[in-house]
């Protein structure tokens, strides 16, 4: 899975910095099956579940995420899940450089002397589509209208960068890899108190934070029914993500945040009847707490 930084330099797409460390991997023993965006995989949970069902059916072993940042590269290696985490941990083997040919040198050589054990592996990179039957499902469960019974049941709220907070993946992204624990802390801190100040204003029921790892049943167990989710990621892939008609030209190339609303007992995502992303999260969440209201 490819992050790359739009503002490094050479300029370049994600396709080609997959080009361009692709013969690294093989030499280091690899046999990349397949290239993604990791800005595209990690969209949603219910996204990333359904790469995980296409990369068991594929049997895929392993994750490379390639992170590309302004000042240097990355590669992290670590087993696949075979679950929707995609990754059991963040805490891979990984190799750095000033740009793909040095990390990759420094990967192919941690490699030597291991082969591959398919005999048939290509010397390009292959970027295969995920079928649209094999995203469907995610797609059916999100729906456009509000949930109920928010008044009865807890709304717990994942702070970012905590270990309740799904999706792994994004750690790898080129705008968060590198964060010290002491800058995470303190941006979850601030987003505490800005989160707090807009669902004082906006929000009339019970909310629980999450700051830890819980299963389903522990928080059902403290009457949390539902979950605020937080997504980010061009808004044309959002909404087609979320079965909806994507928008087109500029404004479906930006990159927007949008919340939701998961309801662990039933597995259904709830979008609200608006779209009401942006580009600006405080102002993404409180467009959809006020859609709440409809």
């Amino acid at each position: 899975m490819i992050s790359s930084d739009p503002g490094a330099r050479p300029a370049m797409s994600w396709q080609q910095l997959a080009d361009s460390v692709h013969r690294y991997l093989v030499e280091a023993g690899g046999d990349p099956v397949g290239y993604f965006e990791l800005e595209q995989v990690a969209l949603s949970d219910a996204r990333q579940a359904d790469f995980a069902r296409a990369f068991a059916t594929r049997q895929v072993k392993n994750v490379i995420l390639v992170t590309r940042k302004r000042e240097n590269l990355s590669i992290h290696v670590g087993p696949f899940s075979g679950d929707g985490r995609m990754i059991a941990s963040t805490s891979l083997y990984g190799i750095a450089g000033k740009d793909w040919a040095e990390a990759g040198a420094l990967l192919a050589a941690a490699g030597k002397g291991t082969r591959s054990r398919n005999l048939l592996v290509i010397d390009v990179p292959e970027f295969p589509q995920i079928s649209s039957q094999e995203v469907a499902q995610s797609e059916q469960r999100f729906l456009p209208r509000n949930p109920l019974n928010l008044e009865v049941f807890k709304l717990g709220i994942p702070l970012e960068g905590s270990s309740a907070e799904t999706g792994l993946l994004s750690y790898f992204r080129y705008d968060l890899l590198g964060k010290s624990q002491e800058a995470i802390l303190a941006e979850q801190a601030a987003q505490k108190s800005q989160i707090q100040s807009i669902f004082e204003n906006l929000y009339p029921h019970q909310i629980e934070w999450l700051t830890e790892a819980k299963t389903d049943e522990e928080l059902v167990g403290d009457r949390v029914q539902f979950l605020l989710v937080k997504v980010e990621g061009r808004q044309a892939d959002l909404m087609q993500s979320m079965g909806l008609e994507p928008i087109v030209g500029e404004e479906g190339a930006k990159t927007v945040v949008k919340y939701y609303i998961k309801l662990i007992v039933r597995d259904e995502l709830y979008i609200g009847p608006e779209w009401d992303a942006d580009t600006d999260w405080q102002r993404a969440l409180a467009n959809f707490l006020t859609n709440l209201k409809k």
